[in-house]
């Protein structure tokens, strides 16, 4: 039987300032000043980037600009429907995991097994929750063939996930946020639950515990190409253990040099969106820093449904949060009463809203 989840880890000195980069990108961010539009275009940019290198990483081949166009379905490249697939897939699992965290949805094994089924669909319809694998698998060397891991048997993965998510509960308030994502990456893929799919939902589960956590940073930054393009680091990271089977040693392994890799990738990320958001800065670009501070984070995402709809209705509104028709009409009272919104038709059936005149700025009109 499984035995409750206590990882093995020090943090060292170097995690240490890795931890220390990543809260003062973290700080520099927030404070730095930067124009809505040029926000949004960042943002989609960083969602098409971590699509494509985490799909990449998996061997998926298509290049940035052909991911761009298959996910808003312009493009078409025949031979590729596998790679087509996996590009829809986990796109439409990063627009599930930002309504968790728009929601403040906590992580139970019902959301990983929805953002795996996500991964593995093509992104177009609703997906089921997928259970975990009812046999054996192991991975294998694509070169040689070798087993490179032996995951935990069948029998034992509903426990062990249950015990990985009940860590996660216990610690999401005790540990720093990269802490806790960096060692659930590293269990995830090391209990390996289902036949595929493992590593791409092991980088969205991180993520998640990371926006959760209040390390979102806007949305602008991409862990999975630092991870792609140190992808022998990568590998060699989150290999660890005497042996390549589970109950051999992986089970009990130290850590530490996974912990070190990731706190490591996510410092660079961060540093990287500061560097992105200075040079957008240094091009002129209006300063409505303090309009924006007067916004809280869901009316800052909602300026994103305003740059493509003149007016809006509750339903949108509700279908951007993932929320019932009840609490997406109480919002957007709410919003009207604030001054964020004016309502552009009142009748009951067909109530819409704009943004009010003073916002309309934020979105470079």
């Amino acid at each position: 039987m499984p035995t409750n989840f206590k990882p093995i880890y020090t943090i060292n000195s170097n995690i240490a300032k890795y931890l220390m980069r990543i809260e003062a990108a973290r700080e520099k961010v927030n404070l730095l000043p930067i124009n809505p539009t040029v926000l949004a275009s960042l943002r989609e940019t960083a969602k098409l980037y971590t699509t494509h290198y985490s799909t990449m990483i998996e061997g998926n081949k298509l290049n940035p600009e052909e991911v761009k166009e298959v996910i808003k379905l312009e493009g078409h490249f025949p031979g590729r429907a596998r790679d087509e697939h996996e590009v829809r897939g986990y796109y439409a699992a990063l627009a599930q995991l930002e309504q968790y965290a728009a929601q403040a949805h906590p992580v139970t094994e019902r959301v990983i097994q929805t953002l795996h089924a996500l991964v593995m669909s093509d992104g177009r319809a609703r997906a089921k929750p997928t259970a975990y694998r009812d046999g054996q698998n192991v991975i294998r060397s694509g070169s040689t063939g070798a087993i490179v891991y032996m995951p935990p048997e069948s029998k034992d993965v509903s426990g062990l996930m249950r015990n990985m998510v009940s860590w996660i509960k216990e610690n999401e308030d005790e540990l720093p946020s990269p802490i806790v994502a960096a060692i659930s990456h590293y269990q995830f893929a090391t209990i390996h639950p289902y036949y595929d799919g493992n590593g791409r939902t092991a980088r969205l589960l991180a993520t998640l515990i990371l926006h959760l956590g209040g390390y979102d940073l806007k949305g602008l930054y991409s862990l999975e190409e630092y991870y792609a393009k140190n992808l022998l680091a990568y590998y060699r990271a989150i290999s660890i253990g005497s042996s390549h089977n589970y109950y051999f040693g992986r089970a009990e392994s130290d850590i530490t040099d996974w912990v070190e890799y990731f706190t490591e990738g996510m410092a660079f990320a961060f540093e990287k969106v500061i560097d992105q958001m200075t040079a957008s800065h240094d091009k002129g670009q209006k300063d409505h820093t303090t309009l924006m501070r007067r916004l809280d984070p869901k009316q800052r995402r909602a300026l994103e449904l305003f740059r493509e709809y003149d007016v809006v209705t509750s339903k949108q509104i509700g279908e951007l949060f993932g929320f019932q028709p009840r609490t997406s009409s109480a919002l957007c009272k709410k919003w009207v009463d604030a001054g964020f919104l004016d309502i552009a038709d009142s009748s009951l059936k067909s109530r819409t809203y704009r943004l009010a005149n003073e916002f309309k700025k934020l979105l470079g009109v």
